[in-house]
């Protein structure tokens, strides 16, 4: 994909993804599914069957992936888990449709998640949904789940909304933009699904930064020892000391003495914890909600799932780290044919089976 062509080209696949693969807003079964909007934001709603001894429902706030740039709501694998959701748990499960990059950027996608929780959370609007309003969850997959543990420590600095959420449930999250170099990046650079270099460009985009910044930022240019902004920072990305030794195994840390400070420079949101929640103050991880990670081994996301949940116990959070040794970037909605895949099927029935549990 070439640097120019590359916002033109989010354009174009993610209108081949939509338009091959959008569902309407149709009930099915014991699942009822409208298609409305929240303060300006659109939203998929699904819901579930009531069970007759609990008049209220529980509820899932979900955030969908594609990287900032991709995906729907309304995309079949999206709608057909949350449906899925909504009948297994009895719940209502609202599924956010927030604006994609390139039409906008960090952090407009974040502010959209933000608008439509806060409506939904509005004692009226529960109960029109039937929702028991201390049974609410956030949660997403890749970018999605980016934003939903944006969210989470967001309210939790928000008195008027801490402790609104009862938990937050993140799949295969992005958490940080600073070190593209943890083991997971360098075992899995190339893997099917999402690359080291999508990843990073993925990034870029987000920042609306300059591409010339991408293979600089590849090789963490931006974050070497004479990147001053950085350097309170680097505890909280010490994947040798956040990471178990089973997974740091023989690789190094990439730490240049000499980068590029422009990069920080021109682009500060990379030092901001609402795109990069893995690098939050401690201060800011006390008191968030019950915590489920989902974490795949053959993923570049995998070492930022295992130090978020390594930083999260440290602050005394309550974590469940679930981790899958033939698991792959996206791997969940990969769970029917033709890609069935049996690691889609068992992460999508651990994922619910936990939400069950703990919801």
């Amino acid at each position: 994909m070439h640097y120019l062509g590359l916002s033109h080209n989010l354009l174009a696949l993610n209108f081949i993804i939509i338009s091959f693969g959008k569902k309407s807003a149709r009930s099915s079964g014991q699942v009822k599914v409208t298609d409305t909007d929240f303060d300006g934001v659109e939203v998929r709603v699904f819901e579930g069957p009531p069970k007759p001894e609990e008049p209220l429902k529980r509820s899932v706030v979900y955030i969908h992936g594609g990287g900032w740039a991709l995906g729907s709501a309304s995309t079949q694998y999206y709608d057909e888990l949350c449906t899925a959701m909504a009948e297994e748990l009895n719940a209502v499960i609202v599924s956010i449709e927030y604006r994609l990059v390139p039409k906008v950027r960090f952090p407009e996608p974040l502010h959209d998640v933000v608008r439509a929780t806060k409506y939904f959370l509005q004692p009226d609007v529960l109960q029109k949904y039937a929702v028991d309003p201390g049974r609410v969850c956030v949660s997403g997959d890749s970018a999605g789940g980016n934003m939903a543990a944006a969210l989470s420590q967001q309210f939790n600095q928000d008195a008027n909304l801490k402790n609104k959420l009862k938990a937050q449930a993140l799949i295969y999250p992005v958490l940080q933009a600073l070190d593209f170099n943890t083991p997971s990046y360098q075992q899995n650079e190339n893997a099917p699904i999402l690359t080291r270099y999508v990843m990073v460009k993925y990034w870029v985009e987000y920042f609306e930064g300059n591409y010339d910044f991408i293979q600089e930022m590849v090789v963490n240019n931006h974050t070497s020892l004479d990147v001053k902004e950085f350097a309170a920072l680097r505890a909280r990305l010490n994947w040798t000391s956040l990471l178990p030794a089973s997974v740091t195994k023989n690789y190094k840390p990439v730490v240049q003495t000499t980068g590029n400070a422009r990069i920080v420079q021109e682009l500060p949101q990379l030092l901001d914890a609402r795109a990069s929640p893995l690098i939050a103050d401690q201060e800011v991880l006390q008191d968030l909600p019950k915590t489920y990670i989902l974490t795949c081994e053959h993923d570049v996301l995998r070492d930022d799932g295992f130090m978020y949940a390594k930083r999260l116990e440290s602050a005394g959070v309550e974590v469940t780290l679930d981790h899958f040794e033939d698991g792959f970037h996206g791997c969940m909605i990969f769970n029917r044919w033709p890609t069935n895949f049996s690691v889609g099927i068992r992460t999508r029935n651990s994922y619910i089976k936990w939400l069950d549990r703990n919801l």
